[in-house]
């Protein structure tokens, strides 16, 4: 049971990782969301959203 919980919540990190990667990557190439505010914003928020989409994906691999 609580394996089934720690799956979710990867996975919704995930989900909310990708979710903030799209946006920046929105922001970065159509400047849609944000007017295109700040460009190294948007390449941070890229990294970090990678970084986590990394380790979430580690974390998913450990819980299999």
């Amino acid at each position: 049971m609580a394996s089934d919980m720690a799956k979710k919540m990867v996975i919704g990190s995930m989900a909310a990782a990708g979710f903030v990667a799209l946006l920046a990557l929105l922001d970065l190439v159509a400047k849609v969301p944000f007017d295109g505010f700040s460009k190294t914003m948007d390449i941070l928020f890229l990294l970090a959203a990678a970084i986590v989409l990394y380790l979430g994906w580690d974390a998913y691999k450990d819980l299999r």
